[in-house]
């Protein structure tokens, strides 16, 4: 059976490059990187050497990377470690409706200890408004936290232009003695595609995840940029700055290191994977009645397509495109076994029964025109076998 992945915002494969750069600190090169004898130095070495790689992508200093074990982890040390290091009473903290649930969820465990938390809303493609930001600041707002892209409908956020805003806000802040307001942005489904350049984004944290840019899983990164206030959220060593205890995935971080040199690399089929996306959009429109495309066309990930299909359960179309070796998603990952709508599409106004027809197919740097054709065609049949099921 002919196989197809279409799911790389939930997870891509590994780089074949990235492996043969892991290899050797699975085996030969096992040393701790906290120990001072050689081995644990050849392994310190490779840390440094990733950890420089990934500053060299962010365009940072390599003593403001932080490793992790993924963006999860890197958004619950944001949302925690600067509420733990702030002074303020009953701190307030900024964020969106369509976060990922490790943001929100921190952002609620946050409001049972006594700060405020405003979720602001989107417009019908998922799109922040500016003005919403300005006026949801108060006094004792310390932290602005909203995604670079969202990672169901791959809308992308005014990051950059948030960044400017609060560069202003901040320098009046500081005239008044009120606190920094410092912003993090969860770039983990920007990094394969965006700018992600800390001083043009104008963050002070920014976290992503190896897994997404086709490195390994269980390591990710946490940029945070001198200065800011942050504590640790878990008792340990000294490792990371005294930020994130606990000893060194050093095979998983040298791959993340060599996985973010070649981004620059893949990079070179953005076009190529945009052609195929807005192919496939359009194909879907001219030929299957009743599609919705759910998020921004303009201002979208280039490999991202979210379609809602009037008459059809999403679930039960993943499950017949995945018989015939189509794989993608109802949406994010994590949320894949939960029977409610996303929380994503409800945000933007969507209906139930429309969110819960929806489907996401996202591209790689090894898609191919025949595997949209095939998926294309595959997906014209069963939304006509289930609408017929349905009575529709």
């Amino acid at each position: 059976m002919k196989k197809i992945y279409l799911d790389h915002a939930a997870t891509t494969p590994l780089d074949k490059k990235v492996l043969d750069e892991m290899m050797p600190y699975f085996s030969q090169k096992f040393g701790n990187p906290s120990s001072i004898h050689q081995f644990g130095q050849e392994a310190m070495e490779a840390v440094d050497k990733a950890r420089q790689q990934v500053a060299d992508f962010l365009g940072c200093s390599s003593s403001e990377i932080i490793f992790t074990s993924g963006a999860t982890e890197s958004n619950n040390m944001t949302i925690k470690g600067v509420i733990k290091a702030s002074n303020v009473k009953n701190p307030h903290i900024i964020t969106s409706a369509i976060e990922h649930p490790c943001i929100l969820n921190s952002c609620k465990e946050a409001e049972k200890e006594g700060s405020e938390v405003a979720y602001l809303g989107v417009d019908k493609d998922g799109i922040i408004d500016l003005e919403d930001i300005e006026k949801a600041i108060k006094e004792n707002t310390i932290l602005i936290s909203i995604m670079y892209a969202n990672n169901e409908v791959g809308t992308i956020e005014p990051i950059a232009e948030i960044g400017k805003l609060l560069k202003k806000i901040n320098s009046e802040r500081e005239e008044n003695k009120l606190p920094k307001i410092y912003f993090q942005t969860d770039a983990v489904q920007a990094i394969n595609y965006l700018d992600c350049d800390v001083d043009n984004l104008g963050v002070d944290l920014l976290s992503l995840s190896g897994h997404k840019i086709y490195g390994p899983k269980g390591v990710g990164v946490l940029y945070v940029k001198q200065g800011t206030k942050i504590k640790a959220i878990q008792d340990g060593g000294e490792q990371e700055n005294n930020l994130r205890a606990g000893t060194h995935n050093v095979p998983g971080i040298v791959g993340l290191g060599k996985a973010i040199s070649l981004i620059s690399e893949n990079r070179s089929r953005i076009k190529e994977i945009k052609k195929l996306r807005d192919y496939f959009i359009d194909e879907v429109l001219k030929n299957i009645t009743d599609a919705r495309l759910n998020g921004s066309k303009e201002f979208r990930l280039p490999h991202n397509i979210n379609f809602s299909f009037k008459g059809i359960e999403g679930e039960s179309l993943l499950m017949m495109l995945d018989a015939d070796g189509i794989a993608v998603s109802t949406g994010s990952a994590c949320s894949s076994a939960s029977l409610k709508p996303s929380h994503v599409l409800t945000a933007m106004k969507i209906s139930p029964e429309i969110a819960h027809a929806s489907i996401r197919f996202t591209l790689g740097k090894d898609t191919t025109k025949e595997d949209i054709d095939y998926t294309l065609k595959v997906l014209k049949e069963k939304i006509k076998k289930l609408r017929e099921i349905s009575g529709m």
